[in-house]
């Protein structure tokens, strides 16, 4: 027995009357009128909205054009003054890069300040107050080299103690330098108490584990 479906598709569509596509015809255009007059309707009320909604993006994406613009042309120039500062050795525009500038480049301002210098105070205000942990780490190992010999092992292990986590950079050399300070005064168990975190990390530099060796 043949099924709903299958009888269906025997079925020739129906065609329509002349009066049925004048009735689809009116349909359609009191339709479209319909929609049109809508659509003007929702314009009329939301048109202030819309268009303050466009000027808002429009300024927006102009905003975001400029503020690349300036930030690039900010750069641009503070590199300009940073290549300069160091061709010419000026200590002062070098000083001033760091005060007004952030980040990374203010510290390597100031540390490059002291490389021209050498006034151990801007290494000093670089340990202290630096933009960046490498930056400041890397001011107090230079500290200990320049004072060091003034100051105890227990000094310096004390001033190099923010070091000695693996997230500073400087940490193994922090090590090494804190073990020769002990080694220094004769404190040889101190020594290689440093020595042997430094022998046994697996992470330790080759060269650094070679230096921790040949003094252990």
């Amino acid at each position: 027995m043949a099924t709903i479906l299958e009888r269906n598709k025997n079925i020739k569509p129906k065609k329509k009357t002349m009066q049925e596509h004048a009735e689809d015809a009116l349909y359609r255009e009191v339709w479209e009128d319909v929609n049109n007059e809508k659509t003007q309707q929702f314009l009329k009320k939301y048109a202030k909205h819309m268009i303050v909604g466009v000027i808002v993006i429009m300024i927006a994406v102009v905003s975001i054009q400029i503020g690349v613009r300036s930030y690039r042309a900010s750069k641009i120039a503070t590199a300009e003054s940073y290549e300069t500062a160091i061709r010419n050795g000026d200590v002062n525009a070098l000083v001033g890069l760091s005060k007004n500038t952030g980040g990374a480049t203010s510290d390597l301002a100031l540390f490059n300040a002291y490389v021209t210098d050498k006034d151990v105070k801007k290494l000093e205000e670089l340990a202290k107050n630096g933009k960046t942990r490498d930056f400041r780490d890397l001011a107090k190992i230079h500290i200990i080299g320049i004072k060091g010999d003034e100051m105890s092992g227990a000094d310096v292990e004390k001033y190099l103690s923010d070091l000695n986590t693996k997230s500073s950079p400087y940490y193994y050399t922090a090590c090494l330098t804190i073990a020769q300070k002990y080694l220094a005064e004769g404190a040889r168990e101190n020594a290689n108490k440093w020595l042997d975190k430094i022998i046994n990390d697996a992470d330790a530099p080759a060269l650094i584990v070679a230096d921790a060796q040949n003094i252990r």
